[in-house]
């Protein structure tokens, strides 16, 4: 085992960067998962720590050795890839094996090693059989043997679940965590499935063009987000954003209205752009708001599109709420304005059993405690829950990137 740690690592491609000066101190014995886009750099990040890529600058190392221009065979790690690539000639012991007999191991100690790794990934009593013998699980539990026996100081894994089917991911999600629990060993893996990478990891760093966004344990990604991208990447189905401006009381859209103390928000003025987000979850029919904790007022909207999803309905909001309301004056704060359609859409998330039909006029109120406020600008996090504004600042709850989280446990 070994502590991981990146210092602006920095990788081009003549005038492409695949990362951005990327700084990551992974500790000793920790799940990380690298998740972004596709063609965000998390593979290109895992490249450079595994010795594949040379970075065009920065410094990486493995516990207290400079890795940074030795050859992969000299750091201490191991892959195991999206592709399995196992040896089709092969039975599972040769394949789990091949590195050991390589580097001149003695019989008996490949012998210990590939028994103790095959208990491991639960592979007992198929040493004999042939890859095109095994199931697609079967043959990616091989791959994992073959990087445990070189017991390495840090397993790096590129996307390993991504050619199996979803319900052998899922049942492998949990082989990992319990392989981690077992090994007690520092692991980095990446995928695009924000999935695994709140199930599985001690903590998420998100990544997005080449740059970290926010490193922090996947709760922290998902309750107090460092920015846009964040916010609209972790999480499924995606947080709504609707855009708004700073008023003397709160922020005002196009739709609605959220009181809040402005003078407890730092960096932003009264007529600055801001954008408000809230979760499907946090939005509720005002009919059923005396269980949410600080309602904002009602607001009108036209029911869409209906998702039943067997454990919740997803229900399209259309907050033009109808032609008759797309022109209307509204009050707020003894100021009238015109709110004009259209107006966008929220998404709400409810239970499966409540009444609720597509073309239905509604209202629904946002949890004040859950809604967050965005520079609209530099799409940097304001505020995580407006109803406690004057306590809550997004310097004291989220770690952006490349700083640590006090929260991790």
């Amino acid at each position: 085992m070994a502590q991981l740690t990146l210092e602006h690592v920095t990788k081009q491609y003549e005038d492409v960067t695949a990362v951005d000066d990327m700084n990551l101190d992974i500790r000793d014995g920790e799940f990380v998962c690298l998740v972004g886009p596709s063609g965000c750099g998390k593979s290109t990040t895992m490249e450079t720590i595994a010795g594949l890529t040379k970075p065009t600058e920065g410094t990486i190392r493995i516990g207290d050795r400079d890795v940074t221009k030795l050859p992969p065979k000299d750091r201490g790690v191991a892959m195991v890839f999206q592709n399995i690539a196992l040896f089709p000639h092969m039975d599972v012991y040769d394949n789990i094996s091949f590195g050991l007999r390589l580097r001149d191991f003695d019989t008996d100690e490949i012998d210990r090693r590939v028994n103790r790794a095959t208990e491991i990934v639960q592979l007992e009593g198929m040493l004999d059989r042939m890859p095109d013998e095994m199931s697609g699980g079967q043959r990616q539990r091989v791959a994992i043997a073959r990087a445990i026996v070189r017991n390495p100081d840090v397993f790096l894994m590129d996307e390993p679940l991504a050619n199996l089917d979803a319900k052998l991911r899922v049942h492998m999600r949990t082989e990992l965590q319990r392989l981690h629990k077992e090994l007690d060993t520092t692991i980095i893996y990446v995928t695009h499935d924000q999935a695994e990478a709140m199930t599985m990891s001690d903590r998420i760093a998100v990544i997005n063009a080449g740059e970290l966004q926010q490193i922090d344990p996947p709760l922290v990604c998902y309750n107090q987000p460092a920015n846009l991208f964040v916010a609209g990447f972790i999480g499924s189905p995606s947080m709504n954003f609707v855009e708004g401006e700073l008023t003397d009381s709160g922020v005002r859209t196009s739709s609605f209205h959220v009181d809040c103390d402005v003078s407890a928000i730092d960096g932003v003025s009264v007529g600055d752009p801001i954008t408000v987000g809230v979760r499907p979850e946090d939005v509720h029919l005002a009919d059923r708001g005396q269980d949410v904790t600080a309602p904002t007022q009602p607001i009108p909207v036209d029911t869409d599109v209906l998702e039943p999803m067997g454990n919740e309905v997803f229900v399209y909001l259309k907050l033009e709420s109808g032609s008759d309301r797309t022109m209307a004056e509204t009050e707020i704060d003894g100021d009238k304005e015109v709110v004009a359609g259209p107006q966008g859409q929220l998404l709400m998330s409810l239970e499966p059993d409540t009444d609720i039909e597509e073309d239905q006029q509604v209202e629904v109120v946002l949890d004040r405690t859950s809604i967050h406020l965005f520079d609209s600008q530099t799409g940097n996090a304001l505020v995580h829950g407006v109803e406690h504004l004057g306590n809550a600042r997004v310097g004291d709850e989220a770690t952006h990137a490349g700083a640590e989280s006090d929260s991790y446990t």
